[in-house]
């Protein structure tokens, strides 16, 4: 649902006090704590629309679908399937990957009210999961029409993405930053800003048409060296070769090498082609334009997160793995390979490509000194 973005629309409303401990605790990643505190005010206020409609969020946005479609169907119960509720339980099948059957309820819903703005928002996503990008995009025009919010447009955006209409995506998420309530609104608007314009850089395919590479870069902002078909994976030293070909066709100058996880040969060859010392994580600068390399990123590793997160505040250095898991989320600046199961794709590098994607406005290091002063 697209309720809980309007927070502090009224919150002098008894309604908006009643539930601001439970908002609080949501917005603190205190899920259950949240989810009891939902649960107490509508034993005392079950005629509270608002709170039905939050406490469903929650559960639906933390992957509880189904506790999200019981909460729907006791919101029916309390307002005996009006076009609110019955809301509710389309959202409710849509994640549960019942698209057409949401499809009917949302229809339904809006039979018993043709203004309600969120059955129409909802009625875009289930089209939108089902491919009906036509029907989706009219939906959300008419749900927009209703009711102006920044989550509508977000989604109207990605429908047009996938289209490969990327002007007018670009279009609905600039809308969406415009609108937002809050700076994590603000903040996921502007990354869709940059995944489309990423996207954009290989029309005119859309995204569906892209090769696995491509989208990678284009879904996280992340170069990937190896993306040329090739009978056997790339080795280590291959790849480090290639990144050594990409540093100088780029101009990087790196002050110091930082290597995390398994000790491997690779490294001292990378050192020695960057020409910069090889250094412990005790000595790593933030300021002497750092690489920091791993074999592949390590995971919740705390010495990987504090490092990749300092390349960024101080505006320079980079991360850089050997290989990196393709269903994994970006954790990485750059990528040797792609990986499926742990295995690596038979992939040999093209820093061509490999350039034209660093140096591309929205790469996820874009505005960073790789140049050692």
């Amino acid at each position: 649902m697209r309720t809980t973005a309007s927070f502090d629309l009224f919150p002098d409303a008894p309604s908006e006090r009643a539930m601001a401990r439970a908002r609080w605790l949501a917005r603190e990643g205190r899920v259950g704590d949240a989810e009891r505190a939902y649960r107490d005010v509508l034993a005392a206020q079950p005629e509270l629309k608002q709170c039905w409609a939050e406490y469903f969020d929650l559960l639906r946005r933390n992957g509880k679908s189904d506790d999200a479609l019981r909460v729907a169907d006791g919101c029916a119960a309390q307002f005996a399937d009006d076009a609110f509720s019955l809301t509710l339980r389309g959202a409710a099948l849509i994640e549960l990957s019942r698209f057409r059957e949401a499809i009917t309820t949302l229809e339904r819903a809006m039979e018993r009210d043709p203004d309600l703005a969120i059955a129409w928002h909802e009625l875009g996503v289930a089209a939108y999961k089902l491919g009906d990008r036509t029907r989706a995009a009219l939906a959300l025009d008419r749900a927009f029409a209703l009711e102006p919010h920044s989550e509508t447009l977000l989604l109207r955006g990605r429908v047009m993405r996938d289209a490969g209409r990327y002007q007018a995506a670009e279009v609905a998420f600039e809308g969406a930053a415009q609108a937002a309530e809050h700076q994590e609104q603000r903040d996921i608007a502007e990354g869709e800003i940059n995944v489309t314009r990423r996207h954009a850089f290989y029309a005119p395919r859309k995204p569906e048409d892209l090769e696995p590479a491509e989208r990678w870069f284009a879904e996280t902002g992340a170069p990937v060296l190896a993306t040329a078909p090739a009978t056997l994976a790339p080795t280590d030293d291959v790849l480090v070769a290639a990144f050594l070909e990409l540093a100088s066709d780029c101009g990087w100058r790196f002050g110091q090498l930082v290597t995390l996880g398994p000790s491997l040969a690779a490294w001292d060859r990378l050192a020695a082609g960057l020409g910069a010392p090889r250094v412990e994580r005790s000595a790593f600068d933030p300021g002497a334009c750092p690489l920091v390399a791993a074999l592949r990123p390590l995971g919740r590793d705390a010495e990987w997160d504090t490092l990749a997160a300092a390349l960024g505040e101080h505006a320079q250095g980079l991360a850089f793995v050997l290989e990196h898991p393709a269903e994994a989320t970006a954790a990485a600046d750059l990528v040797g390979v792609l990986t499926d199961g742990g295995v690596r794709r038979q992939r040999a590098p093209q820093v061509a490509h490999a350039l034209a994607e660093a140096q591309h406005p929205a790469a996820r290091f874009a505005g960073r000194r790789l140049r050692l002063a």
